[in-house]
């Protein structure tokens, strides 16, 4: 499994330790992303990864976080930001995680880790791909 956190193997290019290019992250990361890992979650709120700690289900938005720093795909991106604009629950904050299925069951209900990688991925985008930004704000 790769764990929700950072570090991560979804975050090694985030991290520096290799190019999003590399073959070999290119497969880690089509496995981690995929039904074939035991604790990538999907459902009608959204998909992505977690694991053991928050339980069964339950999707870190650090995860969707360090998917949409690592992407080299505007359409994957969007999905990662338009998770994570829908996942706050009415609160206007990451959490920890959320259920796959509903939002409003959360953990952490201000997660500061989670709120911070957000801010950097929203000043990332800004300065790497602002179209993106003015997408999200349109829809």
């Amino acid at each position: 499994m790769d764990d929700a956190n950072v570090p991560s193997l979804l975050s090694l290019p985030y991290l520096g330790c290799l190019s999003v290019d590399d073959p070999r992250y290119r497969a880690t990361r089509a496995f981690v992303l995929s039904e074939d890992n035991p604790f990538f979650f999907r459902g009608r709120a959204g998909c992505g990864i977690g694991g053991p700690h928050c339980g069964l289900g339950m999707i870190w938005p650090i995860a969707l976080t360090m998917q949409a720093m690592t992407s080299t795909d505007d359409a994957e991106i969007l999905r990662c930001l338009a998770m994570l604009k829908a996942s706050h629950a009415g609160t206007g904050f990451m959490h920890e995680s959320f259920h796959q299925d509903d939002v409003r069951r959360l953990t952490r209900p201000w997660f500061a880790w989670a709120n911070s990688l957000f801010g950097e991925l929203v000043m990332t985008m800004d300065a790497q791909r602002p179209h993106l930004l003015l997408h999200m704000l349109q829809t």
